[in-house]
């Protein structure tokens, strides 16, 4: 059949199907929800291709055999690639084809699959110069920047799947890089938010958390950002906080803490902080419940390009609501407000019996578990509040679950990522008062496979000992490590922690168990953490199991004596 036949049949007969020798459609490769991915979500890649295709093959960049392979099921012209858990190792360009009965398709164009991870590396800072507010069909240079030596920074502007910019990382001042980014000409009829990201050289795919939000405002619209009100210690500033936040009477404060036998009185006020990225001039306080502004202050320059007033409030009492609201305004219209900030709840631990924090699971987790921790009391508590230490979107508080006597109340706090690390407290209180609990004793949770190496586990002189013997625990790795952490599975309490020391080209801790007793027994393994993030360990070691010499057959022989079926390993005793 000559090509002129073949077209013309193409044309006449089935033109959304034929195709000339040689011709077949390119396909099209996409991820879904995007290809920009947080680090343990999940993800699906899809190929389509021609209603002739037999089989699709996804083809990574770099790798030398096929990635993945999938027969078309329900629909021929395409079919999907899923990936569960997003990591380091998914993260890169991947192309795909199909194979039709006249031979294989070309390749797809790229498609660029990111994993954004937060692994002991910082996010940048996002800040316009010289100011967020620009006017109608001005320009601005928005300024990423982060400590960490990125090479590279890319731009995202919100509701767009692909980078808007991409630049160089140049050097800055106080030991950072950055990058600048010119934008413009800005209009009011589009929305102009932004997040940067930095990534390294050697893995481009593989980028940092992104900054927190930038919103450009057009002079001349409503404005519609809002300031924030947070607690200040004199010494942090801890960020916006939920509706409500817990002043914990450990914590220090604006005012002078006193060690009085009644610190309710005494105690030095607390800070709210009201900050705003668009540059008020004065700040008022409202208390919820009164009518007239608590107080104005001038507002202070902060950091990030904000600025800001502190309010010392206080002194604050159980018996009392202590809910504020934040506004801002500019010096030449003082009657004109922004819209108000979230509610601010202050409430007032105490010194009443402090419940007890649990996990479901091992304190030691992985990516892909589900975290649930669980507050109980023997106090009738009717809500309590779950706090974590440095976090700011914490506590919640949930209703109560009284079981055998107990109040209490369970958190999910979803799939583990890396963000959920670190130590925890809880508190009860009642329904008719605002005063809460002393804390729960801590709980810190670790998340093992964040660092990449993987450390050895061995034992001193044997892995089988007699009880009342010596044994040593030896946690090695060539990698750098801080301190390295030794867990027992099954076992209640948390992993012992020991400062790494290097010796011989390596690091390493020696774990010492003397004298041995039955309660030793069990499989091992350890990990390595980092001082910079404590609460992310390594992958962990192989497991390795200490058998107590003599205790199972003892143990046996106690339990079959009864029956009289154990007299000749008894005289071995």
């Amino acid at each position: 059949m000559t090509p002129t036949l073949t077209a013309l049949l193409c044309l006449g007969l089935c033109p959304s199907l034929c195709f000339l020798p040689g011709t077949l459609p390119r396909p099209t490769v996409w991820a879904e929800p995007g290809s920009v991915m947080p680090w343990g979500t999940s993800v699906t890649i899809w190929c389509q291709g021609s209603l002739e295709a037999q089989e699709y093959r996804l083809l990574k960049e770099g790798e030398l055999e096929t990635w993945d392979r999938q027969k078309p099921l329900e629909t021929k012209d395409k079919v999907k690639f899923p990936i569960t858990h997003m990591a380091d190792i998914y993260a890169g360009r991947y192309r795909c084809d199909y194979l039709s009965p006249t031979g294989w398709s070309e390749p797809s164009d790229p498609l660029e699959l990111v994993v954004v991870t937060g692994r002991e590396w910082g996010k940048p800072s996002l800040s316009a110069l010289p100011s967020p507010v620009v006017t109608s069909g001005g320009n601005v240079t928005l300024q990423c920047a982060s400590r960490m030596g990125f090479h590279r920074f890319i731009l995202m502007k919100e509701g767009e799947r692909q980078p808007s910019w991409t630049l160089d990382s140049q050097p800055a001042p106080h030991g950072r890089t950055q990058a600048l980014f010119p934008v413009g000409p800005v209009t009011p009829s589009l929305s102009w938010t932004f997040r940067c990201y930095g990534y390294y050289s050697n893995t481009p795919q593989v980028w940092s958390d992104p900054s927190d939000p930038l919103e450009l405002l057009v002079s001349g619209e409503k404005v519609r950002l809002l300031p924030h009100l947070c607690f200040e210690a004199p010494d942090r500033l801890t960020g916006t906080l939920p509706p409500y936040a817990l002043l914990d009477r450990s914590l220090p404060t604006c005012g002078h803490h006193s060690a009085a036998p009644t610190p309710v009185l005494t105690w030095g006020p607390p800070c709210l902080s009201c900050a705003s990225r668009m540059g008020f001039h004065r700040f008022i306080l409202m208390k919820e419940g009164e009518r007239q502004p608590s107080w104005t202050l001038d507002s202070q320059p902060a950091p990030h390009g904000r600025t800001q007033a502190l309010f010392p409030v206080g002194p604050v009492t159980p018996s009392l609501s202590w809910t504020f609201r934040c506004y801002g305004y500019y010096s030449n219209t003082p009657q004109v407000w922004s819209d108000p900030s979230d509610p601010l709840e202050l409430l007032v631990s105490g010194v009443s019996g402090k419940p007890s924090l649990l996990t479901q699971q091992d304190t030691v987790v992985t990516s892909g578990q589900r975290l649930t921790l669980q507050c109980r009391s023997d106090v009738g508590y009717n809500k309590f509040a779950l706090s974590k230490e440095g976090a700011p979107d914490l506590p919640q508080r949930l209703s109560r679950q009284t079981q055998s006597g107990l109040s209490g109340a369970t958190f999910y706090l979803g799939l583990v990522r890396p963000s959920h690390g670190g130590r925890y407290k809880c508190y009860g209180g009642h329904n008719l008062s605002s005063e809460w609990s002393a804390p729960s004793d801590p709980l810190d949770i670790l998340l093992a496979g964040q660092l990449s190496y993987t450390p050895s586990l061995s034992v001193l002189p044997g892995p089988t000992v007699a009880p009342g013997e010596n044994v040593t625990l030896l946690c090695q790795s060539r990698s750098s490590v801080d301190t390295f952490l030794l867990s027992k599975e099954g076992a209640a309490d948390p992993p012992l922690r020991l400062r790494s020391q290097y010796r011989a080209g390596q690091h390493q801790a020696e774990f010492p168990m003397s004298p041995v007793t039955s309660a030793h027994g069990g499989s091992y393994r350890c990990y390595g953490s980092a001082s910079t993030s404590p609460y992310l360990l390594s992958q962990p070691s192989d497991p390795l199991e200490l058998l107590v010499s003599g205790e199972e057959n003892r143990n046996h022989c106690v339990l079959e004596s009864f029956t009289g079926e154990c007299p000749q390993i008894l005289t071995h005793l």
